[in-house]
């Protein structure tokens, strides 16, 4: 992929990213607390079920605001890359990413073999 396809792919992702957060933060997730959150339902006639739903769905949307801060940083990564000429290579070996690779995924770091190889990393049990 060239570099020009490339920032026209990562920037269109920057912005449907950003747009999500925005999104989440029209929430107030990132200002209010959950017992700020809470505090606005009556615990006189809340059923306990209702609360634990609302806990339920705040926690949800923080996940949901982790994962995008996380794609957003990794887009931001991929965009400093282009512009020191090392996008495209794997970060581990210094080998080229496979061209469709970088199509399914333009924020991508690591050749399949590393990323596989850290992905086993991540799921291996401590001992």
């Amino acid at each position: 992929m060239d570099t020009d396809e490339a920032r026209r792919r990562l920037d269109e992702e920057r912005a449907r990213l950003e747009e999500v957060r925005a999104s989440l933060a029209e929430d107030h997730l990132d200002e209010e607390s959950e017992q700020e959150n809470l505090s606005e339902l009556s615990a006189y006639d809340q059923h306990q079920a209702d609360v634990g739903t609302e806990t339920f769905e705040r926690e949800k949307d923080l996940a949901i605001l982790e994962r995008v801060e996380a794609e957003l940083a990794d887009v931001e990564h991929a965009l400093r890359r282009l512009d020191d000429g090392t996008y495209g290579t794997c970060e581990v070996c210094g080998k080229p990413i496979p061209e469709e690779r970088l199509e399914a995924l333009p924020a991508t770091r690591l050749c399949l073999e590393h990323q596989a190889e850290a992905e086993r990393e991540v799921r291996r049990p401590a001992e």
